[in-house]
């Protein structure tokens, strides 16, 4: 990808969105969001003040404006039908212009004819019957010049409701200078204000992302081998789901690592003892002077050996994949019927060799309820398991057969897919029901060659799916009882 040269800005200049980052800086990214509305907020509010200062400014004017129309008002009279205004010296004082502003004045008579004042006077363009009395304001130009307007209509006594209209206009120069120095009393302030906030902004945010930067040097500062959790009661409320969820993490991850370790070390010892066997063998099979007959028996016993490290291999990975999760293959709909099926043909032949009677009862293919949401492989690794687990300790003779019995049903009422592993074999006593899922445990007393792996791999497996696995003999007041396992998946 084409790198810009705004790529390699610090992150500090990006404090108003005028460059782009690579990396998103959260600092930056807050700035940005709380500084950028202000400055474009700043002159708005300016426009604003302006708007409100202008209203402020009018106001003592438009009531000075009011007095001075009243006055000239009191001086209008009729006589003879003829508007005259007599104005004192002192009235005339109020038409004299100031250094700021002009004073123009006009009064109409009954007809609207011009009585006194400036001719140009505009008349003002309401259409409402006049309401003597009542003084009115209004925006005008007079000469060019913008002007505010008061205007009244005073009655004529006798005159059959007749009214003269007096007017008073002033130039707006005094009020523009008021508006403008409020104004500058609001706007020098916030120059004085709005760098101040700037600089509060960025101390507040240094200060509220310190504890990221503690929790970083925190994190830094760990030794490669340290997966203990973080102390989540020493950030932020909004941080803690992040450390909640980083200490979750490290908790998958320590978990991961002791079984890894686990698996080394299993392994290192399962294989320990086939190795050892395969050497020893080895070394009589080249010793001087021995027989042809000496000589395979070396060789038959070098291959049971490794058979049974190929076994053991085989289990540990099996064990390793059933605790990873099984999330290198994607789950999906598995019908525990056919799956059965398949691992009973597998095992069939062996079954036979032995004189075993291997057996299915049960519910059949595509009976509603017989399907279940898993790992395929991992499933049929498990049944797999407790089916050669029971060929290896059911022991059969001609005087007394060994059965094993697969079975899957489904239980409408408890809303769960059963499978059993049943047989006639020695059993499990209470005590050692617990035991059998450990790793590497053995029941005492038997002498069968195993891993002591299948069991822990059924279980692992099982967890995995959601289900349950209990042991139960099969024939309760018999001797031997036989064992009966028995997995229940939730599939409703």
């Amino acid at each position: 990808m084409k790198k810009s040269p705004a790529d390699d800005t610090p992150s500090g200049l990006s404090a108003f969105g005028l460059f782009q980052r690579e990396k998103r800086s959260l600092f930056g990214e807050i700035l940005d969001w709380m500084l950028t509305p202000l400055l474009l907020l700043w002159p708005l509010s300016l426009a604003l003040t302006w708007w409100v200062a202008q209203g402020i400014a009018g106001k003592p004017f438009d009531r000075a404006l009011e007095h001075n129309l009243q006055a000239i008002a009191q001086f209008v009279s009729v006589k003879g039908n003829k508007v005259q205004l007599n104005l004192t010296g002192q009235a005339r004082e109020i038409l004299r212009a100031d250094d700021s502003d002009l004073v123009y004045y006009q009064v109409r008579g009954l007809k609207g004819e011009h009585v006194s004042g400036e001719t140009d006077f505009p008349t003002p363009a309401d259409e409402a019957p006049p309401v003597p009395g009542k003084i009115m304001l209004r925006s005008d130009t007079i000469r060019g010049d913008e002007v505010r307007v008061a205007y009244t209509w005073v009655s004529v006594p006798g005159g059959n409701d007749a009214v003269l209209l007096v007017q008073v206009a002033e130039t707006l120069a005094k009020r523009s200078t008021l508006a403008t120095e409020i104004i500058k009393g609001v706007m020098v302030p916030q120059f004085v204000i709005l760098p101040l906030a700037v600089l509060l902004v960025w101390l507040a945010l240094v200060r509220g992302i310190h504890p990221l930067n503690e929790l970083e040097q925190r994190i830094r500062a760990r030794k490669p081998d340290d997966l203990s959790p973080l102390d989540d009661k020493a950030v932020p409320m909004e941080v803690a789901p992040l450390v909640l969820s980083v200490n979750d993490l490290l908790e998958r991850l320590k978990e991961s690592i002791v079984t890894q370790k686990r698996f080394l070390a299993d392994a290192a010892h399962q294989l320990k003892t086939p190795l050892a066997g395969l050497r020893m063998q080895a070394d009589l099979a080249q010793r001087s002077g021995s027989s042809e007959e000496d000589l395979k028996k070396s060789l038959q016993q070098i291959g049971r050996a490794s058979v049974q490290a190929t076994h053991t291999v085989n289990q540990l990975l099996s064990l390793a994949r059933a605790e990873g999760g099984g999330t290198s293959v994607p789950q999906q709909a598995c019908d525990m019927v056919r799956l059965v099926s398949d691992v009973l043909q597998d095992c069939l032949p062996r079954a036979m060799d032995k004189g075993l009677d291997l057996g299915y009862e049960g519910v059949d293919a595509e009976t509603p309820g017989v399907q279940v949401q898993g790992n395929p492989i991992l499933l049929r690794e498990m049944v797999r398991n407790l089916v050669e687990n029971a060929m290896l300790y059911t022991p059969s003779t001609p005087e007394r057969l060994g059965v094993i019995t697969v079975r899957v049903l489904v239980d409408p009422y408890s809303k769960a897919l059963v499978m059993q592993v049943e047989d006639n074999g020695p059993g499990i006593p209470v005590p050692e029901r617990d035991l059998v899922f450990q790793p590497f445990y053995r029941a005492l007393g038997t002498n069968v060659d195993g891993s002591g792996l299948g069991l822990p791999i059924v279980k692992e497996i099982a967890q995995q799916h959601g289900a349950t696995v209990s042991i139960a003999p099969t024939f309760e007041n018999q001797t031997p009882p036989g064992a009966c396992f028995t997995l229940r998946f939730k599939v409703f």
